[in-house]
C-alpha cells in the first residue's frame, strides 16, 4: 500500500493553562485563594498587590510597644502636619523638643546637654518597674495549647515517689486517650512489660491510683462510671454539698448509668429508695460533671469563617455584595512592564511569559469574584423569603435552576457554592445551605427540606419536656400544616439536627 499524506480538519476541546487556572481558582476557598496568591506573588516579580493585607493589623514598635494603625487622614510621621494631640501642646515643651540634638555616637542630648541613657522610649518609667519582675509582661508567652500529657507530667514532677513508681505512672500517662481515659486494661499493660522488670498488678494499681488523684478529676478512668465516680469523690470535699444527694449520685454513677440514660426514673426510684426531689438533685449533680476530662487540653484553634458575600437590604430589596475585605487588589508592576516593552532582545522571553501569566491571573481572579457575585445574587432572588422570615420560609432550590438561569454548567455552580459563605441577617451560611430537595404538600406544591427541618426544630423546642413529641406525632403535626412527611423522614431529619429520641428527651 502506497503511503500518502492526508489533511484532516477536526474540532476538540482542550483545557488551556488559563482555563485550568480559572477552574482551580474558582473552587478554592477564600483562605486557600490568598495562600495561592501569596505563593504566586513570590514566584512572579511582575505581579504585585496594590493593597496591604496587614494595613489594619497592630504592629510591634521598636521600643516594644504596640503600634496601632493610624486612622484615615492622620498626619505623616515626618512631622509635616500637626497630630491631633499637638493642638494644645505647651510652647515651652515644644521648644525643648526642638532643641534636642544627636551626638556623633548617636546618643540623644537634651536641652541641658546631658546625655539621655533612657532607651525605653515613652514607656521607660513603666518598663523600669516591669524589669523588677521577670514574669511581668510575658503573659502572652504562656503555653495556651498545653496538652493533657504535659499537664499530668508537671504534676508528676511535684510528687514524692520512687523512680520506679514515677516510671509506671508515666507509662500509664502515655496510655491515656485524648478524652483522659486509660486506653488499655491493666492486665494488658502488665503483659506488655518485660518480664525482668517483675512488675506485678498491685504496683500498677497503686500507680493508677496516684494518676487518678491528679487534676483534672476523673483522669485515668477506665470507663464512664469510674470517671464520674472519681469526680463525685472530688466533690465530696465540699462541705456545703448535701451528703444524701451525693450518696444517691454515687450509686447512680457507679451502677445505674444505663437506666439513667434511658430515663427510667420510676425504676431508679425503686432501686435507690429515694423520693423525686432527691433523685432530681442527684441527676442535676451528675449533669454538672465532665464525662471527658481530657477535652479541655490541647484544644485546636478556633477557625473563623470569613464571608465572601454580604446580603443587605437596599431600598426594600435584598442585594448581594462582595465582601471587599476578601478581594485582593492585584496589578502588573509598571516598571518591569515598561522595561520589557522597550526590550527587543530574546533574553526577556521568560519575563514576557511571566508578564502574560500575571495578566491571566488578574483576569481569572476578577472572573472568579464576578461568578460568585452572579450566583449569589441569583440565590438571593429565589430565596427572598428566607432573608425576611428565616429558614422556615426556605423554598426548594437545585443547582440546575441556578445554572440554567445564568447560562452556566452545574459543575461550575457547585464549585462556586462550595466553601463560599454568605453573611445574612440570620447568620453566616455556606452557599450550599440555600439548596434543598423538594417535599410534596397537600396543595400540590413543594416545600424545602431545610424549611421542614426548621419547623421540626421549632416544634421540639416548644414541646412539653414531661410529654415530648414522638416522631409519629411530629409527622401528624406537619401534616396538619399541609406538609406530607413520613415518620422515617422525620426520624432522619431529627438525627441530622442531633435531636435525641423521645425517650431521652423526657424530663424528670
Amino acid at each position: 500500500m502506497k503511503p500518502t499524506l492526508q489533511l484532516r480538519l477536526s474540532q476538540h476541546l482542550a483545557l488551556t493553562p488559563q482555563l485550568q487556572q480559572s477552574i482551580r481558582l474558582l473552587q478554592l476557598s477564600t483562605i486557600e485563594l490568598h495562600q495561592e496568591l501569596e505563593q504566586l506573588l513570590q514566584d512572579n516579580p511582575l505581579l504585585e498587590r496594590s493593597d496591604d493585607p496587614l494595613a489594619q493589623c497592630v504592629r510591634i514598635a521598636p521600643n516594644g510597644g504596640l503600634d496601632e494603625p493610624a486612622p484615615a487622614g492622620a498626619p505623616a510621621a515626618d512631622g509635616t502636619a500637626a497630630g491631633p494631640g499637638d493642638a494644645g501642646a505647651d510652647p515651652a515643651e515644644g521648644s525643648a523638643v526642638e532643641s534636642r540634638e544627636f551626638g556623633e555616637d548617636g546618643i540623644q542630648f537634651g536641652a541641658d546637654g546631658s546625655g539621655s541613657t533612657d532607651w525605653s522610649g515613652p514607656g521607660g518609667e513603666r518598663n523600669r518597674h516591669a524589669d523588677a519582675d521577670d514574669d511581668t509582661g510575658y503573659a502572652q508567652l504562656a503555653d495556651a495549647d498545653q496538652t493533657l500529657r504535659q499537664h499530668l507530667m508537671r504534676q508528676l514532677a511535684g510528687t514524692r515517689c520512687s523512680r520506679r513508681d514515677r516510671a509506671l505512672v508515666q507509662l500509664l500517662i502515655d496510655e491515656l486517650s485524648d478524652d483522659g481515659y486509660l486506653g488499655s486494661p491493666l492486665a494488658e499493660i502488665q503483659a506488655a512489660l518485660p518480664a525482668e522488670l517483675e512488675v506485678d498488678a498491685d504496683e500498677l494499681s497503686a500507680a493508677l491510683k496516684l494518676l487518678q488523684s491528679f487534676d483534672p478529676a476523673g483522669v485515668g478512668a477506665r470507663d464512664a462510671a469510674e470517671c464520674l465516680t472519681l469526680q463525685l469523690a472530688a466533690l465530696a470535699r465540699d462541705e456545703s454539698l448535701d451528703r444524701a444527694v451525693l450518696a444517691v449520685a454515687m450509686q447512680l454513677a457507679a451502677r445505674h448509668l444505663p437506666l439513667l440514660a434511658a430515663r427510667d426514673f420510676t425504676r431508679l426510684k425503686r432501686l435507690l429508695r429515694c423520693d423525686d426531689q432527691r433523685l432530681r438533685d442527684a441527676h442535676a449533680l451528675i449533669c454538672r460533671l465532665n464525662p471527658r476530662p481530657g477535652n479541655a487540653f490541647g484544644a485546636g484553634q478556633t477557625a473563623y469563617v470569613v464571608p465572601d458575600v454580604i446580603v443587605r437590604r437596599v431600598r426594600g430589596q435584598w442585594q448581594a455584595q462582595l465582601n471587599p475585605d476578601v478581594m485582593p487588589r492585584l496589578r502588573v508592576n509598571e516598571v518591569y512592564a515598561q522595561i520589557l516593552k522597550r526590550s527587543r532582545n530574546g533574553s526577556a522571553a521568560s519575563m514576557n511569559s511571566q508578564l502574560q501569566e500575571a495578566r491571566w491571573l488578574i483576569k481569572n481572579v476578577q472572573q472568579r469574584f464576578d461568578t460568585i457575585l452572579r450566583v449569589a445574587q441569583a440565590i438571593v432572588e429565589r430565596q427572598r423569603a428566607f432573608f425576611t422570615h428565616g429558614a422556615v420560609a426556605m423554598r426548594p432550590l437545585v443547582l440546575r435552576e441556578i445554572a440554567d438561569t445564568l447560562g452556566l454548567h452545574e459543575s461550575t455552580v457547585s464549585r462556586v457554592t462550595t466553601q463560599k459563605y454568605m453573611l445574612t441577617s440570620f447568620g453566616t451560611f455556606e452557599m450550599k445551605y440555600f439548596f434543598g430537595s423538594h417535599v410534596a404538600t397537600e396543595s400540590g406544591g413543594a416545600a424545602s427540606s431545610t424549611a421542614i427541618r426548621a419547623l421540626l426544630k421549632q416544634l421540639v423546642a416548644a414541646e412539653d419536656p414531661r410529654q415530648p413529641l414522638s416522631d409519629s406525632r411530629l409527622a401528624e403535626m406537619l401534616g396538619e400544616q399541609g406538609i406530607v412527611v413520613a415518620r422515617r423522614t422525620i426520624a432522619k431529619y431529627r438525627e441530622a439536627l442531633q435531636i435525641a429520641p423521645v425517650a431521652q428527651r423526657r424530663a424528670f
